[in-house]
């Protein structure tokens, strides 16, 4: 399996940005898919999620309410649409492939799970 996200780059306080994650060299409908994201001050934190099983969705509680997680069966495709960001947004965000549908599984993202290489967003003032 094979990740690789886009889309990133900067965008001002308040704006909007989505990225995209293209999946590819595996069936993308086994998978349930997230974000996660990291700063060099903080750990990689879990962002949203979409379970393969049912469609459920989860959110970090810090993006509840602006961003929203999606994903396009047809493409392979998932994306993350970025609303009202803020400073804290900024951090290079990772696209995630998990094989269990679980909420805490998919909130914990592991070493088991597929990773893509990460694209930068900034948010600036």
């Amino acid at each position: 399996v094979r990740l690789v996200e886009s889309g990133g780059g900067r965008v001002q306080t308040g704006g909007s940005l989505r990225l995209s994650c293209k999946f590819s060299d595996g069936t993308f409908e086994l998978y349930s898919m997230g974000w996660f994201r990291q700063t060099p001050e903080k750990e990689r934190e879990f962002v949203a999620a979409t379970s393969y099983s049912d469609g459920s969705t989860y959110y970090a509680d810090s993006v509840k309410g602006r961003f929203t997680i999606s994903r396009d069966n047809s493409q392979n495709m998932v994306y993350l649409q970025m609303e009202n960001v803020k400073a804290e947004d900024t951090a290079v965000y990772f696209c995630n492939a998990d094989l269990s549908s679980g909420e805490k599984s998919l909130r914990a993202g592991t070493e088991y799970d597929v990773w893509g290489q990460g694209i930068q967003v900034t948010v600036s003032s």
